[in-house]
């Protein structure tokens, strides 16, 4: 029970109305510092306009080519701004996976609950905006 109140409770994401009670489902402890750590990079930087820092910058990356460089800067970027902006975790550990499938990277996020010393992890899904390559034209 300490551990919650540490970790703390809100509103679940995506936000879920509980049908039987007609309230918002609440997530807690270590599920709470899931959501948030999803909710960080879903957010972009400037969208909530009374917290400009919040979120990270992820649409910057839609178009990159996905080179170990790109790759390398975005893992950095992430990292920090995850230990930045969730003080209930530390030991952040970024892999990504540089095969695209269907437009898509897979981002592997390894991280401590910092009160209870507990491995968590969280595959993102990250979308490329990737141009169909265009049919040829030959008659």
């Amino acid at each position: 029970m300490a551990n919650e109140r540490f970790l703390g409770s809100g509103m679940k994401f995506p936000p879920k109305v509980d049908p039987s009670t007609g309230r918002f489902v609440i997530s807690a402890g270590e599920q709470s510092v899931k959501e948030s750590v999803y909710l960080i990079l879903m957010t972009q930087r400037g969208e909530r306009w009374l917290e400009p820092l919040f979120g990270a910058r992820l649409l910057s990356y839609s178009f990159m080519d996905t080179s170990p460089t790109m790759l390398g800067l975005m893992k950095n970027e992430l990292a920090s701004v995850l230990l930045e902006q969730e003080p209930r975790i530390s030991d952040v550990s970024i892999t990504i996976d540089p095969t695209v499938r269907d437009g898509c990277l897979l981002i592997n996020i390894s991280y401590v609950i910092a009160q209870t010393n507990q491995q968590e992890n969280l595959v993102f899904p990250f979308y490329l905006n990737v141009q169909p390559e265009e049919e040829s034209d030959e008659q």
